[in-house]
């Protein structure tokens, strides 16, 4: 350990010093609690808003509010909070990211500082990865809150606005990131303020936050609308690029990146029948070719995507899953379809954005929890104001973890990890091995039927029991081969999981999922009495849970013996984090276990970032394809080649963030002044203003180094602010420019007080907004669709030696200026010209319930768009679960 390592170390040590003196105060609490009847625990709940409310500190009530919580799940859950587990809610408390170890119990961790934030009413948000778990964690810690008094939401895909406002509502909320960032979004596209579904941004909670604020930190949100592009240029793009050869194009894999050579570019130009393809008028035709370029060079079938009846999916990169209703945007999933020979869908525009480190930076606390969040602490700082403390593990972390095994070629690879899987299957340890691709765990399983070793595999194709196959990863004998989703979330237990095993019986016995979720909690004070069905359900579930668990733990006992879980990693990821994550499975609370990562020269991360000075050794070395090399400068290469990767992806995500920062601040003020519409403000003094800014501009405009346009400025005027004639100002052109402007004032504020008049003062404060709105709305949407453009293309400009970013700034600022000028116009154009007998309504100039949501890649400069249409409720439920959409959260 470095100095600077355990200087950091003796700061933890100190830090966990004064958490321990905290959790003995809630440990000394607990006799207090416990003999209180369910009643008067519940009633903390009031006793701690009303001292709130008279100026207590939510700091001061923490200790008591731990331990009413962990009352609470003993007698619902009957689950007890470990010592680590307060100190872990006291991290979160404080905003801070919470690094647990898997197996640890994180989802309960959460209870405490959930409960203690959402004591002010104003709201908690708890953030998952994926609908899935959101839903699930919802159901298992809902009953703790519930039972002090607390309601409890889930947002998941497909809920319309009336449920989405009601879950929002409740104390406590769960969901995930793109579910509440889209929501934010859409909020600021309502015309009235009772449309809004979401309150304000109080305290969340992030699980898994490396995934969700690092990972997804690439792929800003999108709000997109359809656009009206033909859909023939990608079937023409395909066409040529079947044409052509590996030198006509030249392909950076380590950017993900390809582009035609010269003589591609010369066969274009003969093909499409063009004098110069790079031409501006020519620069539709180039983009479509470069993106059909990309679909069959860069974007692998079965890696990036699938195709699933005749749709292409997209595949999740980090967790492995598919990411149904979502599509990439900038044509490339057009020209992805049409590489497959698929209907070519209509492309969208863009018409609200934002990022997810800007969405979750206006919370006015955040904190996260993960396993693996330490590598990347100076990204958590830098971007979120967030350190990272690392909880000690309840009991002593045994797992052996191997030295990585080198192999010169992929078969050689595999054969070895074939090899190793039959040794311990043959003494029945139980397997989970990681792949990075559903490519190679299809590989993998094609190995293992052959030698006939059975197996579950776990991909994004098959990822409708994705819950039940990894919970039972650690049964003896079992082989799971997962890509890198690997469960994350759900708890391996050795010799399996009985509460898993439980509700797969009772639904092969014909039970419904919500008269399983009902009977499913060891709750003594569930009243059954009169409902013959659940007390009978009760019955079933309390003797199957018996029998499970007696059989588990006769299995886990026998699974130690044999050494516990093992994990196979048959490839290093980019990043080191992704591969803490697989390694972590294994260990959890005490077990036994080991870990081994399999790596292969050929591989994508030693091919495209490891040293050239491998390849030489191995070569002096001449080692045959099936023996292992071991040399420390491999080891060193394997952890340079991830540093590397794991440096571009900050800088990419650095970059994405430099540009929206820019979007954030435009944002601010048109959100800000929509919110003032909504909420019903007076704008009379800002529409005074808007007045006198036209005609200052207007003055400014029409007065040139030859002298004042009189006639052109008049013609100006009249269009904005009065029938022609009516505007009758002596001798203007020998007044100056100040003079001017507030002799047109005067007289245009005459015009408004007459207006007023004739519709009354009242309705005139509803026409004020309801134009203004209209204005901001029409130019708002405009103007982020020509930024998007924008910010595609500028990145030529470093070509010329000029910053991209500042360039996107400087040009970005003017075309917000612009906007500015036109909204104002607007609004005095219409608020002069509406007569008495018109009516005032607010238009809606997008339809909000049928949004198009999205994210974009900027790695790949791709969007991914999710529709938004509803859900038919005998369709699969989008959350995973495998289930028709109506007997699941359709319910």
């Amino acid at each position: 350990m470095s100095f600077i390592d355990s200087l950091f170390n003796m700061a933890d040590k100190k830090e966990l010093k004064k958490f321990n003196k905290t959790v003995d105060i809630i440990e000394s609490l607990e006799p207090k609690f416990e003999t209180m009847d369910d009643k008067e625990l519940k009633n903390m709940t009031n006793e701690f808003k009303e001292r709130l409310a008279n100026g207590e500190s939510i700091d001061s009530i923490l200790p008591e509010a731990f331990a009413v919580v962990r009352e609470a799940s003993k007698r619902v859950l009957g689950l007890r909070h470990y010592r680590v587990q307060l100190v872990g809610g006291i991290v979160l408390h404080q905003g801070r990211i919470a690094e647990m170890k898997t197996g640890e119990g994180k989802t309960l961790v959460a209870t405490a500082p959930v409960y203690l934030n959402a004591l002010s009413g104003e709201g908690v948000h708890v953030v998952t990865v994926n609908d899935y778990l959101a839903k699930r964690d919802r159901d298992q810690m809902a009953k703790v809150y519930e039972f002090l008094g607390m309601t409890v939401g889930v947002i998941v895909h497909g809920q319309d606005t009336t449920v989405r406002r009601a879950q929002y509502n409740c104390d406590i909320t769960y969901g995930t990131n793109n579910e509440y960032g889209f929501d934010y979004l859409k909020d600021n596209m309502v015309i009235h303020k009772e449309e809004r579904v979401q309150r304000g941004l109080n305290y969340a909670i992030v699980d898994e936050v490396d995934s969700i604020l690092i990972d997804e930190a690439r792929t800003p949100l999108i709000i997109s609308g359809p656009g009206d592009k033909s859909t023939h240029l990608y079937s023409d793009a395909n066409t040529f690029v079947l044409t052509l050869k590996s030198d006509d194009y030249a392909k950076e894999e380590k950017d993900k990146a390809v582009s035609l050579t010269e003589s591609g570019i010369h066969k274009a130009e003969v093909y499409f029948n063009v004098e110069n393809i790079t031409e501006i008028s020519h620069t539709e035709l180039y983009h479509h070719i470069n993106q059909a370029l990309k679909a069959h060079t860069i974007m692998k079938r079965d890696v990036d995507y699938v195709d699933k009846d005749g749709e292409i999916v997209i595949v999740d990169e980090f967790t492995g899953r598919l990411m149904f209703g979502r599509r990439y945007s900038e044509g490339l999933h057009q020209a992805i379809e049409a590489k497959e020979g698929l209907q070519i869908q209509r492309e969208s525009k863009t018409l609200a954005t934002i990022t997810f480190q800007n969405y979750f930076r206006m919370y006015n606390k955040l904190a996260g929890m993960t396993g693996t969040a330490k590598t990347e602490e100076e990204e958590f700082k830098a971007i979120y104001k967030m350190d990272v403390f690392q909880v000690p593990t309840n009991m002593a972390m045994i797992r052996e973890d191997l030295a990585d095994a080198v192999y010169k070629s992929e078969m050689g690879k595999f054969n070895a990890v074939s090899l190793d899987i039959i040794e311990r299957h043959e003494k029945k340890q139980p397997v989970l091995v990681g792949t990075v691709s559903i490519e190679k765990s299809e590989l993998l399983s094609h190995i293992l039927k052959k030698k006939g070793v059975k197996h579950e595999v776990l991909n994004a194709k098959h990822h409708n029991k994705e819950a039940e196959i990894i919970a039972q990863a650690g049964r003896l004998g079992s082989v799971t081969i997962a890509t890198n989703m690997a469960g994350r979330g759900t708890d391996i237990v050795l010799g399996g999981n009985p509460e898993v095993l439980t509700k797969k019986e009772m639904k092969r016995a014909g039970f419904d999922d919500e008269t399983i979720s009902i009977v499913d909690t060891p709750i003594d004070g569930l009243d059954l009495e009169g409902n013959e069905e659940l007390f009978e359900a009760r019955k079933e579930y309390e003797r199957l849970f018996e029998q499970f668990r007696k059989q588990t733990e006769e299995e886990q006992q026998k699974v130690r013996e044999a050494g516990g879980l093992a994990i196979i990693g048959t490839e290093r990821h980019e990043s080191r984090r992704i591969d803490n994550q697989l390694r972590g499975r294994a260990g959890r609370q005490g077990d036994p276990g080991s870990s081994r990562f399999y790596i292969g020269l050929e591989d994508d991360l030693m091919r495209l970032f490891g040293s050239d000075r491998i390849s030489g050794i191995v070569d002096k070395i001449g080692l045959e394809e099936d023996m292992p090399i071991e040399h420390k400068i491999l080891t060193k290469s394997i952890e340079g080649a991830q540093k590397k990767v794991e440096g571009k992806n900050f800088g990419i995500r650095k970059h994405v963030l430099q540009y929206d920062d820019v979007m954030n601040k435009q944002r601010e003020v048109m959100y800000a002044e929509r919110s003032r519409v909504l909420e019903g403000e007076n704008l009379q003094d800002q529409i005074q203003s808007m007045v006198h800014s036209v005609i200052e501009e207007s003055v400014n405009a029409y007065t040139t180094e030859q002298g004042f346009e009189e006639e052109a400025f008049k013609d100006h005027i009249y269009g904005l602010f009065m029938p022609k004639g009516s505007l009758e100002i002596p001798e203007m052109d020998k007044l100056n420019s100040v003079e001017l402007i507030e002799k047109v004032y005067e007289t245009a504020e005459k015009i408004y007080t007459l207006k007023e008049d004739q519709i009354g003062s009242e309705r005139m404060r509803e026409v004020e907004r309801v134009i203004l709105l209209q204005a901001v709305d029409n130019h708002w949407i405009d103007h982020i669709d020509a930024m998007d453009q924008l910010r595609q293309g500028i990145g030529l400009r470093a070509i010329g030696q000029q910053d991209p970013v500042v360039a996107y700034k400087m040009e970005g600022f003017d075309m917000f200026e612009e906007m500015n000028k036109n909204i104002k116009e607007d609004t005095v154009r219409y608020l002069f010209n509406i007569t008495v007998e018109e009516p005032v309504e607010r238009k809606q100039v997008v339809d909000v319930e049928n949004l198009t949501a999205s994210t974009s890649d900027d790695e790949e400069e791709t969007h991914t768009v999710v529709k938004g249409d509803k859900i038919g409720r005998n369709d699969t439920c989008p959350c995973g679960s495998g289930k028709k959409y109506k007997n699941c959260c359709g319910k």
